[in-house]
Order: structure tokens, then C-alpha cells, then sequence
């Protein structure tokens, strides 16, 4: 958006873990390199500043605890782009007003919400039509590949999703997620574009981005109509109330604080972080207990 950023993050501490003492040191100088190329790309690191990182077991496991840490994600995130803007603007000081704010995805239920709240933001904040004319959204990035290669025509996107053609959206966990198909475990991606191969969604991404250009039509036209009966399995699947899904798209970031989920969901999380209670009025996602 014009003034802030939306994104829905997913730690992985598991992929971290399975990279060697090498990668770790590596993809940290890479992150904050001691010295920089005539371009301002990190140099390539030399053998005692990898030393420095891998010979030294507490800073190592700092390091390589930082790098699946969602804190210091954002840390590196909002410092380059307000770097990048106060060398633009020509001035010095602070660029973002304060800290980010997080709410835990507790279930996927609220994943699913959450992933077509963000995607629908320019549509809508009225800054576009369409999922497609919708700039700077991982929505729009899936359909630029798609539109591509004709993956959207396929029976599924699962295998393509996977591979490295994906110019536009490679750097995105891929949608789908398969426990017969995808092997256990981090899945690792060598491609160095995102963490792993593993899915978030039982949907795939036809799927996906068929409730989401629905879901846009109706915040677009303000009348919300019956949902497509092939669209319905969807959200039943995942133990979504029908009736209420453009309401909780519409509402998320209001209706959800610190944690987002069934009201199960979040009366554990309230428990784990020893509180009596998280706010959520009502039941907004509509999920009974199975």
C-alpha cells in the first residue's frame, strides 16, 4: 500500500536447521556483509570472516537462530526500505512510525482468511478492480506466471508451483500444500529465492484464486451474493462459515488483535501465554469443534 505493508510471514526454523555451520555464516554476511562490492552488493566473504561465524559455537547459534526469527526479518526489511527512501528524499531519521504489529495465525482457517485479506487490500481500499491490476500483491504475481506458462489451465499447479520457472512469484512459498506428495521434513529450496518448497494450504492455487476473485467481486460491488457451489468444499474443508467469509476478509485486521484463529485456537494461545483471554468477539471465523 501507499503507507505501510502487509505480508504474511511463516518462521521455519526446521530449514534453518538443516543448513550446514557454511550456509549459516554465508547467508549471514550475505545479510550483513563486512565488506560491499563498487555496487553495494555484499563481497563475497572471505575464509577467517566465515571463521569468525562457524568456529564459534554461541555466535553461531545466534546467527542461525536470528535467521528464522520474524523480528529480525522485519529488522532488515523496514531498514532497507528506509534507508532506500531517506537517500531518495535526501533526509536522516527515523521513516516508519514505530515497530511492526503481528497477529499469530493460529489455524488455517485463519490462514486462509488472512492470505486473501492481504491480497484483496488495493481492491479493497477501492485502488483497483481485480486481483490481476492489483500491484505489488502476491496475488497478482501468481497470475503473471500463470498467465505465463498456462499453468491455470492444468488440472494442477502443484508440481509447476514447485519448480524454478516462476519468475514473478519464485520467491513466494508455493500455495499448496500435500502431505501424500511432498516429502517430510523442511523440503529445502536450493534455489536461494525462498526458504522451502512446502505449501500452506490444503487449496490449490486455481482454487485459490478463483474464491479470491469472487470474494473481490463482491467487496467491489457491495452486494454480497450465494458463494460458487464449487467453491463451497473449500471452506467447509477447512471449517469456514460460508456465509460469513466476506465479512471476515472485509473486517480481518479489525475484528483479530494479537492472534487470529477459532475461538478454541485462540482460548489455547490465551492459555500458552498465560492470559485469560485474547480478543475476538463473537465467533468471527465460524468454526465449531470436530
Amino acid at each position: 500500500m501507499s503507507s505501510h505493508a502487509h505480508l504474511v510471514l511463516r518462521s521455519r526454523p526446521d530449514v534453518v536447521a538443516a543448513w550446514s555451520d557454511d550456509e549459516v555464516a554465508r547467508r549471514w554476511l550475505r545479510l550483513f556483509p563486512k565488506r560491499r562490492n563498487q555496487d553495494g552488493s555484499p563481497a563475497e566473504p572471505t575464509i577467517p570472516e566465515l571463521d569468525m561465524i562457524r568456529n564459534c559455537p554461541e555466535v553461531l547459534a545466534e546467527r542461525q537462530r536470528r535467521l528464522s526469527d520474524v523480528s529480525w526479518y522485519m529488522r532488515c526489511l523496514a531498514e532497507n526500505i528506509a534507508r532506500r527512501s531517506n537517500a531518495e528524499d535526501e533526509v536522516r531519521g527515523h521513516f516508519f512510525e514505530g515497530r511492526f504489529r503481528a497477529q499469530l495465525l493460529l489455524d488455517e482457517a485463519s490462514l486462509l482468511a488472512c492470505a486473501a485479506y492481504v491480497d484483496l487490500n488495493p481492491i479493497r481500499a477501492a485502488m483497483a478492480e481485480t486481483p490481476e491490476t492489483s500491484d505489488f500483491t502476491g496475488a497478482k504475481d501468481r497470475i503473471d506466471d500463470c498467465r505465463q506458462s498456462g499453468s491455470r489451465k492444468r488440472e494442477s499447479t502443484h508440481d509447476w508451483e514447485r519448480g524454478r520457472g516462476r519468475r514473478h512469484s519464485g520467491w513466494m512459498s508455493p500455495m499448496e500444500i500435500d502431505e501424500q506428495r511432498d516429502p517430510v521434513g523442511p523440503n529445502l529450496d536450493d534455489s536461494g529465492r525462498r526458504g522451502s518448497l512446502k505449501g500452506f494450504l490444503s487449496v490449490s492455487l486455481e482454487r485459490y484464486l478463483e474464491l479470491l476473485d469472487w470474494t473481490g467481486r463482491q467487496i467491489r460491488s457491495d452486494k454480497v451474493g450465494s458463494i460458487p457451489e464449487h467453491l463451497q468444499p473449500i471452506l467447509t474443508r477447512i471449517g469456514l462459515d460460508t456465509h460469513g467469509w466476506c465479512d471476515i476478509v472485509l473486517k480481518f485486521g479489525r475484528v483479530f488483535r494479537r492472534a487470529a484463529g477459532s475461538p478454541e485456537h485462540l482460548a489455547e494461545e490465551a492459555v500458552r501465554r498465560d492470559q485469560n483471554w485474547l480478543c475476538a468477539p463473537g465467533n468471527p471465523l465460524g468454526i465449531s469443534s470436530v
